[in-house]
């Protein structure tokens, strides 16, 4: 379950298929949340500073109980093309692949791409098994 919690009286209301309105589950509200950032930043969106990236991030990544590897893939003026959830792990890693990674970009036409994943424990230190390796060769 979702860490999220409702910290005031006035709970969040999500209308059934009855037309009823009952209290929004943290799950109905993030995934909510992920609808509404997708409309405020489409394809073509620039990404101007460090905070929006960090907004957008915390939008899409927030709430979910297993490690996501995702990409923002941009374009030469920084406007997004498209935003990937590229790898998906467990509570604890991800495992992530280099090769599809230069795919995707390729694929896509990107000339600059933003990685980032979550930490669903909610400790952002890396853990004492955190390794990268990168083989193979490239052009």
């Amino acid at each position: 379950m979702s860490q999220l919690s409702l910290a005031f009286d006035a709970s969040l209301m999500i209308r059934d298929e009855q037309g009823r309105y009952l209290p929004a589950t943290a799950e109905q509200i993030l995934n909510a949340a992920r609808r509404v950032i997708d409309q405020k930043v489409q394809r073509g969106a620039a990404f101007t500073s460090s905070e929006l990236v960090k907004d957008y991030l915390i939008a899409k990544l927030g709430g979910f109980e297993h490690e996501v590897f995702a990409a923002l893939f941009l374009d030469a003026k920084h406007r997004l093309i498209q935003y990937v959830e590229m790898f998906r792990g467990t509570i604890d890693s991800a495992s992530v692949y280099p090769r599809e990674i230069v795919k995707e970009a390729l694929r896509l036409n990107a000339a600059a791409v933003i990685f980032a994943h979550n930490h669903p424990s909610g400790i952002p230190e890396p853990s004492c098994g955190f390794r990268s390796t990168v083989t193979g060769r490239f052009g």
